[in-house]
């Protein structure tokens, strides 16, 4: 006992000492390397690094294909999220309704999350033979009558980029789904019932009570949604031949960096600038995100 009357039970400490020595080495060394690097000339092929200053940020803002991967990171998880966040809500008010009393909703939920289990390198390459130039896509398509021969679909931007999206908004939505449903089950029902009493439509009870008692679960899917959308990387990348065709119209943040990394000389210090402003663009979007969605007096 000290002095205040407070016992020390230093056993907790020991407990927490993994995840501690976990998160250091794992997760706030490798930041801090990157901000390193990204003020640097490293290469893969040198031993030697020299200080270049804001050298590598000048070049990627020159650069047409940052800007190109900036617009096409935001575009492909805009495309997605929107459906997956709409498709969520609606479903999640049909599961939760009193007055549907849809039956099996564990099952249901169950199924719409199964996609969230697969690996999304397996499910982009399975798509990539789908829709490839002899893929059953074709093949169907062409003995049906419905083309007249083969297509190249994976060559047409907006077929791409629209897999892209899809694969994305299926993969996840499941997951929004079920917490959603976490969030609306956890709102009292006598405030349902109270503005039932005063006459509320249902669209009023949404607005009034539902979307505002939702806030803290929203901000975490969007915060979460943001940070998965901006480090997009294995499904356009394993659909594509790794460049983001067809014109770049595919070529991610992440995409843009490993093609740095990946490059004759493995330009270390160029990639990790392209890390540092996604990391940058991420935190600036979701302190946004958190400013407007704030509880207000």
């Amino acid at each position: 006992m000290n002095r205040f009357g407070i016992r020390k039970d230093y056993h907790g400490y020991l407990f927490i000492t993994p995840f501690i020595l976990g998160f250091l080495v794992f997760g706030l060394y490798p930041v801090i390397n990157t901000l390193t690097l990204s003020f640097t000339d490293t290469t893969l092929m040198s031993r030697e690094a020299s200080f270049i200053g804001l050298k590598n940020f000048q070049r990627l803002f020159a650069d047409d294909f940052f800007m190109k991967a900036v617009r096409n990171t935001w575009v492909l998880w805009i495309l997605n999220f929107i459906p997956q966040i709409g498709i969520a809500m609606l479903l999640s008010i049909w599961f939760t309704s009193a007055r549907l009393r849809i039956r099996a909703v564990g099952i249901w939920r169950a199924l719409f999350y199964l996609p969230n289990l697969l690996m999304p390198a397996a499910i982009a390459r399975l798509f990539f033979s789908l829709f490839s130039f002899y893929g059953p896509v074709n093949q169907f398509m062409v003995q049906a009558g419905i083309l007249g021969e083969a297509m190249h679909f994976l060559q047409d931007i907006s077929v791409t980029r629209g897999i892209v999206v899809f694969i994305q908004w299926w993969m996840w939505f499941g997951q929004t789904v079920i917490i959603l449903m976490a969030g609306m089950t956890a709102i009292p029902i006598h405030l349902y019932e109270a503005a039932m009493v005063d006459g509320a439509s249902g669209f009023q009870m949404f607005r009034r009570i539902t979307l505002p008692l939702l806030k803290p679960i929203l901000i975490f899917i969007f915060v979460t949604s943001l940070v998965g959308g901006m480090q997009m990387f294995d499904i356009p990348y394993m659909l594509t031949d790794g460049r983001g065709s067809p014109v770049y119209s595919t070529m991610t943040n992440n995409i843009l960096m490993y093609m740095k990394f990946s490059s004759s000389k493995g330009h270390i210090g160029a990639a990790s600038s392209v890390g540092v402003l996604v990391f940058i663009m991420t935190s600036l979007c979701a302190m946004g995100i958190f400013y407007f969605l704030r509880e207000r007096d």
